[in-house]
């Protein structure tokens, strides 16, 4: 591997008589780590799980002896869990200790795609909070839409919204996350593309760029929340120097405790943790952990409307119709969108969700349930997925030959279900959806979106 010889510079200077062990590390096979999902694993895939040891900052965290095909793991599709760099993890520990679990919370995943922190965010606060998944690039918002669908929480909001709109929420959020996009110089080893793009140039920019995303982020925070920065990349400017300039800039505290020595993690200022791939199982990574104080001065949330912008309620007689296919733990509101896509959300979560739908311009709220054809109701492939689908919704289990032929739109013999089935059944692996089935009288038709298919071979 061949450095660029601005990097090594910079390199040897951050790291001295440790620069060797560092650029042995970038020469090794990187360590494979995934997250378990809490709410479909449950004890799961002893297979997987026998050959994984647990990541020390992150309780689903996982390393595996080796990289299987994700793409050839039914699991992976159903949304058991996501394949994760371990160092990112550590927002598990940073939210253990920094945040009150106990409550549920609002929470923004300021540069959310793919997914990976908006599901860590899932998967660690309190299971009613509301977690907003917001990403700019709109080229990104499909991937980020899939993991969201396949993680399966309820109460995910999707949205594409630049600084500026946010702003308009005011300071509206317990939990602040800034994952920001940067130099990626700690993904070296894994993506080459990422060391031909880089220069010092792009270091200048990306925490310029920075700078202005979490100056945009930081007037959401309400005074005594917790704002946590992040990068991919090992240099200074975007790192630590950032980090200072954030913390003077605005009224915030840096977050400091006491980590493990045996970790690995380096403290290289107040609330600044760094990893390196020589000190630890894991990729470079950055983290800076602050609370807004709370005396600090902050705009007002905007009162939430009564209503929807353009989403009506759904009317009584096919509420009837859909009600069925969600869990009966929750109460649940429906509307129907402008192009008939049904949609359901947490009563509780309404205000919240009307206030978002009003400030934002492009925003996606609630389960996607599907749509009425006719008087037929067609299920949406996000409601298969979901965590609030009834338990007593028909269903066919397939073994792992049959899930990989399901998950390629193929056909294939049904075991174990009554030829007088009719209707839609959710096909399953290893207990966990996959997506819909529909049981015709001689026949049955696959509803796997052709978007979400598998390609390669699976033989």
């Amino acid at each position: 591997m061949e450095l660029p010889p601005p990097f090594v510079r910079q390199m040897r200077a951050l790291l001295g008589e440790a620069y060797e062990a560092f650029t042995a590390a970038l020469a090794e096979e990187p360590p494979v780590s995934i997250r378990l999902n809490p709410l479909k694993w449950d004890g799961h895939s002893a297979d997987l799980a026998a050959t994984a040891t647990p990541v020390p900052w992150c309780a689903e965290g996982r390393y595996l002896a080796e990289r299987p095909s994700f793409t050839l793991d039914p699991r992976f599709h159903a949304g058991a869990y996501y394949v994760q760099e371990a160092s990112s993890m550590f927002l598990c520990e940073v939210l253990r200790r920094c945040v009150d679990l106990s409550r549920p919370l609002r929470a923004l995943d300021a540069c959310a795609a793919p997914g990976g922190k908006t599901t860590l965010l899932q998967a660690v606060l309190h299971p009613d909070s509301i977690v907003v998944a917001n990403e700019v690039v709109r080229s990104r918002l499909s991937a980020l839409r899939e993991n969201i669908e396949k993680w399966g929480h309820p109460h995910a909001v999707m949205t594409s919204a630049q600084g500026d709109e946010l702003e308009m929420l005011g300071a509206w959020f317990d939990v602040v996350v800034v994952d920001a996009p940067c130099s990626g110089e700690g993904l070296f080893r894994k993506t080459p593309e990422a060391m031909r793009e880089w220069s010092p140039s792009h270091v200048t920019s990306c925490a310029l760029r920075q700078r202005a995303i979490l100056t945009s982020s930081v007037k959401t925070l309400r005074p005594g929340g917790t704002l946590v920065y992040s990068t991919c990349t090992f240099n200074r400017i975007e790192n630590e120097e950032n980090a200072a300039w954030l913390a003077q800039a605005f009224d915030l505290e840096a977050l400091v405790f006491d980590l493990p020595t045996e970790w690995g993690i380096l403290q290289t200022a107040p609330g600044c943790y760094r990893f390196y791939p020589h000190r630890l199982a894991g990729e470079g990574f950055f983290l800076a952990a602050f609370r807004k104080r709370a005396d600090a001065p902050a705009l007002s949330a905007p009162r939430s409307p009564s209503g929807f912008r353009r989403l009506q309620p759904l009317e009584r007689a096919s509420v009837a119709a859909v009600r069925p296919w969600l869990d009966s733990e929750r109460e649940w509101a429906f509307f129907t969108a402008p192009k008939g896509d049904i949609l359901a959300m947490p009563e509780t979560l309404l205000p919240d969700l009307r206030l978002l739908d009003n400030a934002l311009t492009n925003k996606w709220l609630g389960i996607r349930m599907g749509q009425f054809k006719g008087r037929d109701f067609v299920p949406d492939h996000a409601l298969a997925l979901s965590t609030a689908l009834s338990p007593q919704t028909p269903a066919v289990d397939f073994d792992h030959e049959q899930a990989l032929l399901f998950l390629k739109k193929g056909q294939f013999p049904l075991n174990g279900i009554s030829s007088k089935t009719r209707g839609w059944v959710v096909g399953r692996y290893d207990g966990l959806p996959l997506g819909w089935l529909k049981m015709l009288p001689n026949r049955w038709n696959n509803y796997l979106p052709p978007e979400r298919r598998i390609r390669m071979s699976v033989e």
